[in-house]
């Protein structure tokens, strides 16, 4: 487009690490017109966000930075930070990757989205007040007016990015830099937050900078595409012509990748591993000076599930309707009301010193890879740390296994001595795969496990946990929206909406003939 608001040229990045330079971004070049959306697509590691925080000079002190990033006339490289302080927040917006570690888990929502509202656009009470719940309303929270004094703990990961979207969108920004908005969203949500993004768009009010691993998404929204790879823009153009003929053979590989095919079938003499009946989870609303309770936020309501060695049981619904307070419930991280069994013992009522031992038998993955990952510990620390508690195989060096589990998942062994930060967001959650992974468990709660993985890693995950479950009979309770994997692992499926469970039973019935509207309409928005 002539009209261009954001002209990079030449753009390089090194970080500076014990005396060396580590290169990131390796002299790319692109434009983002008025009214436009641009995509950067490419695998975790590729310098999507490197580049994208280079915009406005958000990438720290050990970072080098040079060429030429030049906003409506201005130049952002080097820029005195008054001027880049005036244009971050309210001229360009940021949508981060992690939610959680983006909101201050000490204010209320109400608080953080009304900083940036009274800091740009003058406001005060009850405008402010209002502007927030409209904010909130147009990224689909629901019933706005209660949340306002939640803290980001009390939301689910998918409610917390949709917060951290009303946050960029509250100053009407002429750029908005998306960096994987979408990637904790259920596909319903994603299909609003994709249309909302898309209406700002048609009326010329805003361009966009769109990161992400979803080719299916960049298809939907993106004027333009840039294919990175190795900190290189290798192909880009319309997105129309790079979908219909890739030229370069990393392009075609990405286009080519999807999760496919089906679980092994499960043996009829498999045993069953764990089993919930009539589960409940009531959190008490408690209000005034003695707390008292004067209501109960319903998360699960009489949810009964089994699943079997060798088995995997996904779990799906919106974000909110209770999948992965479910899972911690499963496995006795929060308290409930109901029968819980593993191995056919009941654990319900378990202390914690006699369910130690049943720890290393039942591990789980969540879904805020750098939330969940200490920043303090090696990642050959972080993986261990379960060897620690449970030991060691015996005639087993541990780093040998730390080594083994990594090149399991797809990680360089020769990197386990660095620390979370210096992965990307993608190779955090094979970080926290590989830890679940390395004591060998009978139950893996699975929980979102492939959201912030780009489509080939995806492919690959996919194909490793079949490869384990088939090697040791593993049982996995796998939450996911994304429904495409979770038909690709899935040997039953439970869909869950506001803390009911509308129906289950074997994946091919739910997906091939859902008996409920809800199910429909999610199996629309993602097939």
């Amino acid at each position: 487009m002539s009209d261009t608001i954001l002209d990079v040229r030449d753009l390089r990045v090194n970080f500076r690490q014990d005396g060396a330079l580590i290169p990131a971004v390796r002299g790319v070049s692109f434009h983002v017109g008025r009214g436009e959306t641009v995509a950067l697509v490419g695998e975790s590691g590729s310098g999507k966000s490197v580049t994208a925080l280079s915009t406005v000079q958000l990438l720290g002190e050990t970072a080098q930075v040079s060429g030429s990033v030049n906003y409506e006339g201005r130049e952002m490289v080097g820029a005195p930070e008054a001027e880049l302080r005036r244009v971050r927040g309210n001229d360009i917006s940021f949508i981060f990757q992690e939610p959680m570690t983006s909101l201050n888990p000490l204010h209320t929502l109400e608080r953080q989205l009304s900083e940036s509202i009274e800091l740009h656009q003058g406001l005060r009470g009850g405008a402010v007040r209002d502007r927030i719940i409209e904010l909130l309303n147009r990224v689909g929270i629901r019933d706005p007016e209660t949340r306002l004094g939640a803290y980001p703990h009390q939301l689910s990961g998918g409610q917390r990015q949709r917060v951290m979207i009303a946050m960029a969108l509250a100053n009407n920004p002429d750029l908005l830099i998306a960096d994987e908005p979408t990637t904790a969203l259920d596909v319903t949500i994603q299909a609003q937050i994709l249309e909302l993004l898309a209406e700002l768009k048609r009326d010329g009010a805003m361009s966009m900078l769109f990161i992400t691993h979803d080719l299916g998404i960049v298809r939907r929204i993106a004027d333009r595409v840039c294919v990175m790879k190795d900190g290189e823009i290798v192909e880009q153009g319309p997105t129309a012509e790079i979908f219909a003929s890739p030229k370069h053979p990393y392009t075609r590989m990405l286009l080519e990748a999807e999760s496919s095919g089906l679980p092994d079938p499960v043996p009829a003499n498999a045993p069953v591993v764990a089993r919930t009946e009539n589960l409940k989870i009531w959190f008490p609303i408690q209000r005034g000076l003695l707390k008292r309770t004067v209501g109960h936020v319903k998360a699960v309501n009489d949810a009964t599930l089994s699943v079997r060695a060798g088995e995997t049981v996904g779990v799906v619904g919106e974000s909110g309707s209770g999948k992965t307070t479910l899972a911690l419930a499963m496995v006795r991280l929060i308290g409930s009301e109901g029968r819980i069994l593993f191995d056919g013992q009941e654990i319900q009522g378990l202390s914690q010193r006699r369910m130690r031992p049943l720890r290393s038998e039942i591990q789980i993955v969540f879904q805020d890879p750098f939330g969940s990952l200490s920043p303090r510990m090696t990642v050959s620390q972080i993986i261990s740390e379960g060897l620690g508690v449970h030991g060691v195989e015996k005639g087993r060096d541990r780093r040998e296994m730390v080594a083994e589990i990594m090149a399991e998942v797809g990680l360089d062994p020769a990197s386990m001595d660095r620390y979370p930060h210096e992965f990307s967001g993608g190779q955090r959650q094979r970080i926290a795969i590989a830890r679940a992974l390395i004591l060998r468990p009978r139950l893996i709660v699975l929980d979102e496990p492939t959201s912030a993985l780009d489509m080939t890693v995806q492919v690959q995950i996919v194909e490793l946990l079949r490869e384990l479950q088939r090697k040791y009979g593993l049982a996995y309770i796998f939450i996911s929206h994304d429904l495409k994997v979770v038909r690709a692992l899935s040997h039953k499926v439970m869909v869950m909406r506001n803390g009911d469970v509308v129906e289950a039973g074997a994946a091919e019935e739910i997906f091939d003939a859902p008996g409920s509207d809800y199910t429909r309409e999610l199996m629309a928005a993602a097939f």
